[in-house]
């Protein structure tokens, strides 16, 4: 981690502290993220994205043990999670069964969570450092193409937007997503 990151992260946690949306470096793009467990900062989220609260969201996290307040693990098989562990950390994301009380506002119209454990270092330290997982789409406007620098964000949100300074992973595609119950492929990645 550069000395622009170590600045900038105090700033960035202190914004999902006050129930903003921020944007940090992923795999492949940057992403929107805030904390999950704020519906307030959710809705910002989805208001600025233009996106229905009824698609639901992603999770992603530092580490599988962050998402376990989430996710109902107990209904998948010891196969299915072997599976889903040799993809962890890394660019896959997994539709899990969600747990009873998880936010309508994470889960819009399924009793399922999408979740994933980053392999890129400022997401897992972010992640790691605020101690949960964030919510995560892609940073862009509706009908604009996902950001992939802290600048293209600056250019679509506005110069006082809340970037995580750094630089996305090597992958060209958006994770690739999959049903956990069944392994089936739901978007390529």
């Amino acid at each position: 981690m550069n000395k622009e990151n170590e600045l900038n992260l105090p700033v960035i946690l202190q914004a999902l502290k006050n129930q903003q949306v921020i944007a940090y470096p992923t795999e492949a793009v940057f992403g929107l993220g805030c904390d999950p467990d704020s519906e307030y900062a959710v809705e910002a989220l989805l208001a600025l994205k233009q996106r229905p609260r009824e698609k639901g969201l992603i999770l992603i996290a530092d580490s599988y043990e962050q998402l376990l307040p989430y996710i109902d693990d107990s209904q998948l098989s010891a196969e299915r999670r072997e599976q889903i562990f040799a993809t962890w950390p890394g660019p896959v994301t997994w539709v899990m069964p969600a747990k009873p009380d998880t936010p309508q506002w994470l889960t819009g119209r399924f009793s399922s969570l999408a979740v994933r454990v980053s392999d890129h270092p400022l997401v897992k330290q972010l992640c790691r450092q605020y101690g949960k997982p964030l919510v995560s789409t892609s940073a862009n406007l509706s009908a604009q193409p996902p950001c992939r620098t802290a600048d293209a964000v600056k250019q679509q949100f506005g110069p006082d937007f809340p970037v995580l300074e750094g630089l996305v992973g090597g992958r060209e595609n958006p994770s690739e997503i999959k049903d956990a119950a069944t392994g089936e492929l739901i978007r390529q990645g």
